[in-house]
């Protein structure tokens, strides 16, 4: 769960409904929850010094897991805010919507990270989360997490760096997008998802990246023909090989010093 991220026994499952999509479609229900401890994620989701004692009482509150639709909302900005969601499987990208309509992407979160927390200072979401494929998240109930990081040091130690590291991924890509050139953006993208994977056991060199050249261009502040632009030069300098959404980073060390 608590996992830093820079860009069970059952119990009842909480009441609030069922997150619905842009089109008003509704995700699967909640399910009954799986175990921690059997969690392919949880290395990467779990701090490594919790205890046998502490992970079982963390068992106890992660309620259920819900079934999200690629395209559906996990949840809505203005929804009242009840859980925090670690990503078992899949990922999502969290979105806030201007004025006139436009929809800007502030962030992409990858299974065994956090989401919802921008809900926790006004008790209300800020953004929609919205699913880049079929996913599945664990509800973890924010009242009685609460309650257990009052009781766990380690617990609260972690949820204090999840939090901090929220900080620092808003402050980075306040850097990004405000000092970097459009190559430099893409370059540190790319090596930001790079990172994540390796965290997660898998390779930092090859992946395949959930979201569209679209969706990355608006997170980067950058338009579609730019960030395409950019993949074919870095292809062309033998940086990285890409097929479709399929990375291969070939010099990783060369693309940090763009």
């Amino acid at each position: 769960m608590f996992n830093e991220a820079v860009f069970a026994d059952d119990i009842a499952a909480p009441s609030a409904a069922p997150a619905t999509s842009c089109t008003g479609r509704a995700s699967k229900p909640a399910r009954v929850a799986q175990q921690c401890t059997t969690c392919s994620m949880r290395s990467a989701c779990m701090p490594q010094t919790l205890n046998a004692q502490d992970l079982s009482r963390f068992d106890s509150i992660v309620s259920a897991t819900r079934i999200v639709k690629r395209g559906d909302s996990l949840y809505r900005a203005n929804d009242s805010f009840q859980s925090i969601y670690a990503i078992r499987a899949g990922s999502f990208k969290t979105v806030v919507m201007h004025r006139d309509g436009r929809e800007q992407v502030t962030g992409f979160h990858l299974a065994g990270e956090v989401l919802g927390l921008d809900g926790v200072c006004t008790e209300r979401h800020s953004s929609d989360a919205i699913a880049l494929e079929d996913s599945s998240v664990c509800i973890i109930p924010y009242e009685l997490l609460e309650a257990l990081c009052a009781e766990s040091r380690t617990l609260q130690q972690q949820m204090l760096r999840t939090m901090s590291g929220e900080i620092v991924r808003e402050s980075s890509l306040m850097m990004l997008l405000g000092t970097m050139s459009a190559e430099q953006r893409v370059a540190s993208f790319l090596l930001n998802v790079s990172s994540r994977m390796k965290a997660r056991g898998y390779s930092p060199a090859e992946f395949n990246l959930r979201m569209t050249r679209e969706e990355m261009g608006n997170f980067l502040g950058m338009k579609l023909e730019t960030v395409s632009r950019m993949f074919s030069k870095f292809q062309r300098d033998g940086l990285v090989h890409t097929h479709g959404k399929q990375i291969r980073i070939v010099d990783i060390d060369a693309l940090g010093r763009v």
